[in-house]
């Protein structure tokens, strides 16, 4: 009885062990797993593609631009190595005229920043040489009116004066002296003669107009004539000058002479510089009115 008894001690006591290995087993089990799990999901998330740092950011733009019609004129300009060719076709299309880059400079690239500088100023910043081609009406005390902007080399020669300002009609004058170049025998010829009713002179970029009731289109046709411009009379006017102005710039005469008067002019910024192009007497002028 003994030994069956210690036989079935000793095949429960194998049971017992054989229980506890097994716990210990499972139990080992229920530990690692959650580990595993864990390294898993962060090589998952390791070789999880990157969605942020593949997007790229907005390219930043080479210049801003921005132009203001009031008070005045202004041209405010942020560039960062920005092609001058980009910059003038932006201009042409916030200023409403043509801008031209000549060959010289259609491939500069500008680096520059200034605010609320006025049209001239501005300009001058860009290119080496800049030309500006205005309008002016001397019905209203408006600033010059720009219709165009070259922007050129130094070494390029001048554009046309007709790239902007055209026109297809040209007045002229005729005039005579059968004493012309015959000295006045008396004081009182040499006087009569220096108090012609029209002497028109023009030296130094500056303007002297003496007219002594003198129709307005002969004094824009005697003007013409001392600049070597085209004029163009389209006004069937009656209007009549009487003036004594002197060394004064030519648009300055051209606004003190009459209300109803065109005139073309271009600004050489390069060499500070104003030219006149064309004087026009528009059709649509009205004569003025003899005090009463």
């Amino acid at each position: 009885m003994k030994r069956n008894t210690n036989f079935i001690s000793g095949q429960w006591f194998g049971l017992l062990i054989l229980g506890v290995i097994t716990t210990f087993g499972a139990a080992g089990a229920q530990e690692k797993a959650p580990g595993n799990q864990d390294s898993k999901q962060a090589q998952q998330a390791s070789q999880a593609p990157k969605t942020e740092d593949k997007k790229t950011s907005p390219k930043k733009p080479a210049f801003t631009l921005l132009v203001k019609t009031e008070p005045i004129l202004n041209v405010s300009l942020k560039a960062e190595k920005a092609k001058l060719a980009e910059i003038g076709e932006a201009l042409s299309k916030k200023l409403k005229i043509p801008v031209f880059v000549g060959a010289g400079v259609e491939k500069e690239v500008i680096s520059t920043e200034f605010s609320e500088l006025t049209l001239e100023p501005a300009m001058q910043l860009l290119a080496p040489a800049v030309y500006i081609d205005y309008e002016i009406r001397t019905e209203s005390g408006a600033p010059p009116r720009p219709l165009g902007v070259f922007f050129y080399a130094a070494d390029q020669p001048e554009p046309s004066t007709t790239a902007v300002v055209t026109g297809s009609t040209q007045s002229m004058l005729i005039e005579g002296d059968t004493e012309e170049g015959v000295e006045p025998d008396t004081e009182e010829e040499r006087k009569k003669r220096e108090e012609a009713p029209l002497k028109v002179s023009y030296d130094n970029s500056l303007m002297s107009v003496k007219a002594k009731k003198q129709p307005l289109a002969l004094v824009l046709l005697k003007i013409g004539e001392e600049l070597g411009i085209p004029v163009d009379i389209q006004a069937d006017t009656s209007e009549i000058v009487d003036v004594e102005l002197n060394k004064m710039p030519v648009e300055d005469v051209v606004r003190q002479l009459s209300p109803n008067i065109q005139l073309f002019l271009r600004a050489d910024l390069a060499h500070a510089e104003r030219r006149a192009l064309r004087l026009v007497l528009p059709q649509a002028t009205r004569a003025a009115q003899p005090n009463l």
